[in-house]
């Protein structure tokens, strides 16, 4: 297989799975393996940060209009604490802080995890038992749902989220999205809500977490966990195709995920996380690497 099409291949995997609640993270990881790329490999290493933030574009981009509206709507008077600390980009903000910290204060825990096939396995399968157990007591309405947008919500259910999604970044496979959809339903809000604050949540949280492990990679390449990184033009040129892939894609995907959520259940995401999970699972039984 081409360089050329492997980055086609590896952005067009990040674009579909950034945002939906399968785990980006472990698809790129599964496929990596079955490519025999070579993890080691400093390049390949940064390829796969890059093209997060291919994906994370979209979303000021797709929002663009929602932004600056919540952006002029944002409380001028310090001397009303109220409307500023109920407005949703203090609350998104909020989330990021209840992320964030206990995420660098792990991270430790969260190399030693981040390319295990088996705990990816273990992840993909809890998370999905965990989505359709939420969503089945969602549509059966023993979940009281009192918020039905996100400008409804209040400070205690935005740590509550952004606490919740300490887990995907501690145990790659859980998903971002799946875990703040997950915990949104849990805390009152409907479908459409909890997935619009997720994707508010993404911008930050993901523009922080790729940043900073670019940040190591530049500053220390010598030990970076990333490895040294030495670009070529054939090496910007594979770069590049993935990080377009992976905006073209991942723009669709959100578009398309929104009218899902609002007209339909996760139920088959759950499903598939299971069936994908103890696939990975069963393949490394066999003695995958």
């Amino acid at each position: 297989m081409s360089d050329y099409l492997l980055g086609a291949l590896l952005g067009i995997i990040e674009g579909l799975t950034e945002f939906l609640p399968v785990s980006s993270t472990a698809h790129l990881r599964i496929f990596e393996a079955l490519a025999g790329i070579d993890l080691s490999n400093g390049y390949w290493k940064m390829f796969s940060i890059v093209i997060q933030l291919g994906a994370i574009l979209c979303l000021p981009i797709y929002f663009r209009e929602r932004i600056g509206r919540l952006a002029a709507s944002f409380p001028r008077d310090a001397r009303d604490p109220r409307a500023w600390a109920a407005h949703p980009l203090t609350l998104t903000a909020l989330a990021f802080v209840c992320t964030a910290v206990p995420s660098l204060v792990l991270i430790k825990l969260i190399g030693k995890h981040l390319e295990s096939l088996v705990v990816m396995g273990v992840a993909l399968v809890a998370g999905g038992a965990v989505m359709w157990v939420v969503d089945a007591l969602f549509d059966r309405g023993a979940l009281r749902t009192r918020t039905e947008q996100m400008e409804a919500m209040g400070p205690g259910q935005a740590a509550w989220i952004g606490g919740c999604q300490i887990l995907s970044a501690v145990f790659p496979g859980t998903s971002r999205s799946m875990s703040t959809i997950a915990a949104g339903q849990l805390a009152g809000m409907t479908r459409a809500a909890a997935l619009e604050f997720s994707f508010f949540l993404s911008m930050p949280t993901m523009v922080a977490a790729t940043g900073y492990d670019l940040l190591k990679t530049l500053r220390n390449a010598e030990t970076s966990p990333l490895g040294a990184v030495r670009m070529t033009p054939h090496g910007w040129v594979v770069l590049g195709i993935g990080f377009v892939m992976s905006f073209i894609v991942a723009y669709g995907v959100v578009a398309w995920f929104m009218g899902w959520v609002r007209r339909r259940g996760l139920a088959p995401f759950a499903l598939y996380r299971i069936a994908a999970g103890a696939a990975v699972l069963w393949w490394v039984a066999q003695g995958a690497h």
